[in-house]
């Protein structure tokens, strides 16, 4: 067994996802749903698109892993129907045959990316924590809100060209919950949350429209 190169950095491991794979190749789907299970994640795998869509009907998923060269059934017009009934799906291809010109009508649909068969498990690990990321997937939803709650606070206060104390003096919260909540480890209380928009003129509405709450 060759050891790790430790040049190469480790892949750092994706949160527990909850993901449907569409594949119509049964060994393929049980590989899938085996390797994802290993690493921690609520997988399904389907093979047709109708249950696919019946799947993410009954709970949507947080990653639709889509086989994008199936039999009879064109991946690119499943993607076509989920970007119709969930347009911020995570969508992540897998191909066995990607060509220049198929990537690039995919990915104008929003595909976060791609993963050629076959692919390393490391590989697939990777593009799972990419995703995660960038989605912020596998985050409850109040951490969710705690976060973009302190992003929304913090950009406003940053287009005033205001520091945590102007923003202190103006609401009368505290620096210090205040810095609290900008960095996403506190939720503020509907009273402050209330304080500090009227201080900085906004809606909290907007900030929980923005955090998609």
């Amino acid at each position: 067994m060759t050891p790790p190169d430790p040049e190469q950095p480790t892949p750092t491991p994706p949160p527990s996802l909850s993901i449907v794979a569409l594949d119509d190749d049964a060994d393929f789907r049980e590989y899938l749903a085996g390797l994802l299970a290993d690493g921690g994640h609520e997988v399904r795998a389907v093979a047709t698109p109708a249950e696919l869509y019946d799947a993410c009907e009954t709970q949507l998923p947080e990653v639709v892993l889509l086989d994008i060269n199936m039999g009879k059934d064109r991946g690119e017009d499943v993607l076509a129907e989920l970007r119709e009934r969930w347009e911020k799906l995570c969508v992540i291809v897998i191909t066995g045959h990607p060509t220049m010109d198929s990537m690039r009508q995919t990915f104008k649909k929003q595909v976060f990316d791609y993963v050629t068969k076959p692919f390393e498990p490391a590989e697939l690990k990777r593009v799972l924590a990419q995703a995660a990321a960038e989605y912020s997937l596998g985050v409850r939803p109040q951490d969710k809100l705690r976060a973009a709650l302190g992003r929304q606070i913090r950009l406003a206060r940053s287009a005033r060209d205001w520091t945590l104390k102007d923003l202190s003096e103006a609401s009368g919260v505290s620096v210090s919950q205040l810095s609290s909540i900008e960095r996403g480890a506190h939720l503020p209380s509907l009273e402050s949350l209330l304080a500090i928009a009227q201080a900085l003129e906004a809606r909290p509405s907007e900030w929980l429209a923005a955090a998609e709450f």
